[in-house]
């Protein structure tokens, strides 16, 4: 494909892609890796969670299903579209998940998102994770700019972002389709010089 712009990328194609998805340590004993068949149920229990239903409207309907999810990740990464990664304890036991997605190698942009199981909530995973897949995808991937939006009524999310540096940068009005109804969502974000 033949690029038509003045710069160069900011990442090259291929740096990602091209290298098997890494695994990502983070304090406290986590551990960000990719998705093993073996988590399908672990990952099919989060969207039974009425909390994390209200956020996430995109949602597995069986164990199948998941497994196509993560094929369709392992995909991504080598197509240099996204990554997905389970936030672990120590590689073992799922506590979450977060993911970097609409990779623009051109601006060196990304999207962030995440959720974490019930019986991890409220001890910092989200947070933590957050941490070491930013830290990571700024310093080694070579991203500039990392984006995360939430609903302005999920409260938890906003104090991640905030808790992990990213900057609230604005409100985009009634931008999501929710279960009940259209939500206004803040958008946050990171770079790497800030």
């Amino acid at each position: 494909m033949t690029r038509d712009f003045s710069t160069p990328p900011v990442i090259a194609p291929g740096v990602l892609g091209g290298s098997p998805q890494p695994l990502v340590p983070a304090a406290g004993g986590l551990l960000l890796r990719p998705w093993e068949d073996a988590d399908a149920p672990a990952f099919l229990s989060a969207y039974q969670d009425e909390e994390t239903r209200r956020w996430h409207t995109r949602r597995p309907s069986s164990e199948a299903r998941v497994l196509e999810w993560f094929d369709a990740y392992r995909q991504d990464w080598t197509a240099e579209r996204g990554g997905h990664w389970a936030i672990t304890r120590d590689g073992a036991e799922v506590l979450g998940r977060i993911a970097l997605r609409g990779l623009d190698f051109d601006d060196g942009i990304a999207c962030v998102g995440y959720w974490v199981l019930p019986a991890a909530r409220g001890a910092g995973v989200a947070t933590r994770g957050l941490g070491a897949l930013t830290a990571w995808a700024l310093d080694e991937a070579g991203f500039h700019r990392l984006e995360l939006d939430h609903s302005t009524r999920n409260h938890a999310s906003c104090g991640v972002a905030t808790r992990a540096g990213y900057l609230l940068e604005g409100t985009r009005r009634s931008a999501a389709l929710h279960d009940d109804g259209r939500h206004d969502m803040h958008l946050h974000a990171r770079t790497r010089d800030a």
